[in-house]
């Protein structure tokens, strides 16, 4: 019979060995953890995240110089929005976002919130060239002022230089099939393909996302938490007669721009635009907000993008000081110098979408070689003979920045002008009784109401951009967004009565009929301005495609 002995060496070396190397691999596992944690956190970290991910981590400070990438902790990708402001907000604040909704920083004090305060000093409505008669019913009050304007039109091209464009203008044509970014197949791509004729069809999938799902949406322009009671007008999508709009894709656009930056320049229609395309890609992922007084900017860690925006009221260059019988204080817009606030980063650009055309609403005095040729409601000499109105000024001004996009040394990008936004006030101007309240569905074609500032205003512009055109000299892409006729049907897409959260707010007309105060010249979001982004993604997927297989 064999008994078990404790000094028996053999029957002791397994356990031991056993015990030995489960404290063994059990104190590596805990080391590898606690190092791999301290790695993750620390800047090598970073190069790590990078190597295996292919994330670029850095981005720009206010003076363009490289700066790490914002932490980590405050992106979320295809989850639910982390609306925290201690790290989103707070601790990096642009200077737009240092007070509430209610109240402006400095440079925004400048920016109208609704075309009201366009040109709140005046009784008078824009006014038109004579030479436009025939087009342009002018208001009343216009008349007399519109008769000692000067013919001095920007519309002496050809007719064919002034007929509107089907699509873009300088396309250049597809060759042969080959798919491109995003699995497009090149031969279906048609770059003379007519985004800007169709009709909006309802789509119960959209909106592309919730009033409260944007921590950045301007309140003015958050009909639905202003209280606005239907929702209808969220609902709807464009569809083009010829072809298909395809809706936003967050990952496709963030995948297109990796690495690139999109710039919103202009009014404060372009910052309704930009908000919109914020508010799209924040329910993707949550960007880190690395905005200065100069400029508002917005990165996606994911795939190093960049949204940036600046303000320009008119996009070309603006003083205050006397100028020969022009007094201190009255805007001088030097219609032939280009806005060098915001032209000294254009080469840091890779998109820029222009906005402008409302502050030429604004009293303004024109200057041309450094002399006075007109002015918008300031022009103290009626001796003097006016050479320029601002319809007229506008064109100038588009031909003017264009042209210095086109020719610029150092820009390749695409620039997007979004033609003249429409504005809905009916049955009066601004401050004569106009109001879109109550409209809840797009127009009918015979509903259209015909603007006639509005027109004369896109053609002017358009005018402008084929002019620039010819000039152009450098790699760089212009691209005409017309959307002014698209949007001439979304009368119900504007705030209205519901630009504010006050409950006490007068939304319905009074006793007398007159209309409450209202806003119908900015954009509900969501609403129809998110189809904006669409055709800015769009037009810059074509461009892209087409330099990919120009360059093959």
């Amino acid at each position: 019979m064999s008994s078990f002995s404790s000094k028996d060496p053999s029957t002791l070396s397994y356990p031991k060995s056993l015990l030995s190397i489960v404290t063994t691999v059990g104190g590596l596992a805990v080391f590898l953890i606690l190092a791999s944690s301290f790695l993750v956190s620390q800047p090598i970290g970073a190069a790590v995240h990078e190597y295996f991910y292919g994330v670029q981590q850095h981005s720009l400070d206010e003076d363009g110089v490289t700066l790490p990438d914002p932490r980590r902790d405050d992106v979320v990708i295809n989850g639910t929005p982390n609306f925290n402001l201690t790290a989103v907000e707070k601790n990096e604040k642009g200077p737009e976002d240092d007070k509430d909704q209610t109240s402006k920083s400095q440079d925004e004090k400048k920016e109208p919130d609704s075309k009201g305060e366009l040109i709140e000093n005046s009784t008078q409505t824009p006014v038109l060239s004579e030479s436009n008669h025939s087009m342009v019913q002018p208001h009343p009050e216009s008349k007399q002022e519109d008769e000692e304007s000067n013919k001095f039109s920007l519309l002496k091209e050809s007719k064919n230089e002034g007929s509107l464009p089907s699509s873009d203008a300088h396309s250049e044509d597809v060759k042969s099939s080959s798919t491109g970014p995003n699995g497009i197949n090149q031969a279906k791509l048609d770059p003379e393909c007519d985004l800007y004729h169709g009709k909006w069809i309802s789509d119960q999938s959209r909106p592309l996302y919730r009033n409260d799902s944007c921590p950045v949406l301007t309140q003015m322009q958050n009909c639905q938490g202003n209280g606005r009671p239907d929702k209808d007008y969220e609902n709807w999508r464009w569809k083009p007669a010829q072809c298909d709009l395809p809706q936003f894709d967050t990952k496709k656009f963030l995948e297109l721009m990796r690495g690139k930056t999109l710039a919103f320049i202009g009014d404060s229609v372009a910052r309704n635009q930009m908000e919109s395309m914020l508010c799209i890609l924040w329910q993707y992922e949550v960007p880190k907000n690395r905005g200065n007084k100069k400029m508002q900017r917005y990165y996606f860690r994911s795939t190093s993008t960049m949204i940036v925006r600046i303000w320009s009221s008119w996009l070309v260059n603006q003083t205050s000081e006397p100028l020969d019988f022009a007094p201190a204080g009255v805007v001088k817009l030097h219609l032939d110098v280009p806005d060098d606030g915001f032209m000294q980063y254009i080469p840091q650009f890779d998109v820029i979408v222009l906005s402008s055309g409302h502050w030429f609403a604004k009293q303004s005095v024109y200057v041309l070689n450094n002399e006075i040729v007109g002015g918008q409601l300031w022009w103290p000499d009626k001796s003097r003979k006016m050479k320029v109105n601002n319809v007229e000024a506008f064109g100038i001004s588009v031909e003017t920045i264009l042209t210095a996009m086109a020719t610029h040394p150092k820009f390749s990008g695409i620039t997007i002008v979004r033609s003249f936004s429409p504005d809905h006030y009916e049955g009066g101007a601004w401050n004569t009784g106009g109001s879109c309240t109550g409209k809840v569905k797009p127009a009918e074609d015979g509903e259209l109401v015909e603007n006639g500032f509005t027109n004369i205003m896109h053609k002017n512009q358009f005018t402008g951009y084929t002019r620039a055109i010819k000039k152009k000299t450098n790699k760089s892409a212009l691209k005409f967004m017309d959307i002014t006729q698209v949007f001439a049907y979304r009368h119900d897409g504007h705030p209205g009565p519901y630009r504010s959260p006050n409950p006490n707010k007068i939304t319905k007309r009074g006793p007398d009929g007159k209309p409450p105060p209202q806003d119908c010249l900015h954009w509900c979001m969501p609403g129809p301005v998110d189809t904006w982004n669409e055709m800015v993604f769009d037009l810059v997927r074509r461009e892209f495609e087409r330099r990919q297989f120009n360059a093959s």
